[in-house]
């Protein structure tokens, strides 16, 4: 199973690292499923653990920890030069096509990307983690 992680499940697992994000990266960490990265993706990470209300609350050892085991170890795609229009929030768009053109589930708790459900495999981390209880991958 090929999966991509909205950097927010990413953010929320080092923020609580008991919580439902952080047990979808310990799935991904025992090698329950492939974890698909793109430049795009880690930039967006990187940013996101720079901002002032992140850095005084996840250690920057635990940030760069956390970039340096995306670069190392997670699937690289590539990002789409231009993607498709498809989400409310245009910043998201980059996520639908990546984890299209990877043949990849998406997990994300952002609302706008799943009010796409309907029309894309976009799970909270709840209902993935539930998929893999009911389906784990051989």
């Amino acid at each position: 199973m090929r999966v991509v992680l909205d950097p927010n499940i990413l953010i929320s697992a080092l923020l609580s690292p008991g919580g439902r994000p952080a047990q979808v990266v310990q799935h991904w960490l025992q090698g329950e499923f492939e974890l698909i990265v793109s430049g795009e993706l880690q930039a967006e990470l990187e940013r996101a653990l720079g901002y002032p209300k992140l850095r005084g609350r996840i250690p920057p050892d635990d940030a760069a920890r956390v970039v340096d085991l995306l670069r190392q170890t997670a699937v690289h795609g590539s990002d789409p030069p231009e993607p498709p229009v498809r989400s409310p929030d245009p910043g998201d768009d980059y996520l639908l096509a990546l984890a299209e053109s990877q043949s990849a589930l998406l997990v994300s708790g952002d609302k706008h990307l799943l009010g796409l459900a309907d029309r894309f495999p976009i799970y909270t981390p709840e209902a993935f983690l539930d998929t893999l209880r009911h389906d784990p991958p051989a």
